[in-house]
């Protein structure tokens, strides 16, 4: 049976969700993606706990979803709070709850790039980035780029500005992001190599994982390309790699993208991204 749990992180609280698998092999922690909700993720989270055997922790970022304590226009977070600070927070409370089992990592898009800020690396058993990768404007094909200019330099500045917040409603996301959050969102995806660029981020320490790494990209994926997704491998120089690009078709199923990978509707996909 499933347990909602409160988990410090930082001078706040995560609100969690744990799914215990009856016989468990290993624990994973799902990071989820940015403006995502950890109810997306709970159809995937049981199946992992109860076909796989794989006990498993959702949660949402600080300032959002069940996680929030107010308006998001009053939340002073920025996405590194959220890729650093709660991710760490989330992976080191399983490890304390499930001392005896492997540790897994699985990341949805932001919650697959950042463990090169993290500590504890060598802790790690395994690690699965699906659909996540240091994105550039410049990497999406068109007519989507336009798009997502548009959204950077356009829609989503003025939304923020006037509400102080990227509404849900008007950005398609799951609920209202941060405003803080959206502006070091945005100058992660419009300037090249963020990492080196963003002088506010701790040392940059990806050789530190040595764990397999298997990197999961979606072939109708326009927001993170299949070669982003690769580019997110070569960060990670120490770590054993698999790499695969899941086509819908191959599964029978109809346009996936980004987003919707770990839908319910999608679950043919779910052996193919655990890879075992």
């Amino acid at each position: 049976m499933k347990e909602t749990l409160a988990i410090p992180a930082g001078p706040g609280r995560l609100t969690a969700t744990l799914y215990p698998a009856p016989a468990p092999r290993a624990a994973a922690v799902l990071n989820p993606a940015t403006g995502v909700a950890q109810v997306y993720y709970r159809a995937f989270a049981r199946w992992l706990a109860e076909a796989r055997g794989v006990t498993c922790l959702t949660y949402d970022y600080r300032g959002f979803g069940a996680s929030a304590e107010g308006p998001a226009r009053m939340v002073p977070l920025q996405m590194a709070d959220w890729g650093i600070t709660d991710q760490q927070a989330a992976r080191d409370w399983l490890a304390a709850r499930c001392p005896d089992l492997p540790l897994w990592v699985i990341g949805h898009s932001l919650g697959g790039f950042m463990l090169g800020y993290q500590t504890g690396l060598a802790d790690i058993a395994r690690v699965i980035a699906v659909a996540s990768g240091p994105v550039h404007v410049r990497d999406h094909p068109w007519p989507y780029q336009a798009m997502a200019r548009l959204f950077w330099f356009g829609l989503g500045p003025a939304l923020v500005a006037t509400t102080g917040y990227l509404p849900a409603r008007l950005s398609g996301l799951g609920a209202d992001l941060p405003g803080p959050v959206f502006r070091q969102w945005k100058r992660w995806c419009t300037r090249q190599g963020f990492h080196r660029a963003d002088t506010t981020l701790p040392p940059w320490g990806a050789t530190r994982l040595t764990a397999p790494l298997r990197t999961v990209a979606l072939a109708d994926d326009v927001m993170i390309p299949p070669h982003v997704v690769e580019r997110l491998g070569r960060l990670y120089t120490a770590a054993p790699q698999t790499h695969v690009t899941l086509a819908a078709a191959a599964f029978r199923l109809g346009s996936v993208g980004h987003l919707a990978a770990f839908a319910r509707r999608n679950a043919a996909l779910w052996p193919a991204i655990l890879g075992d």
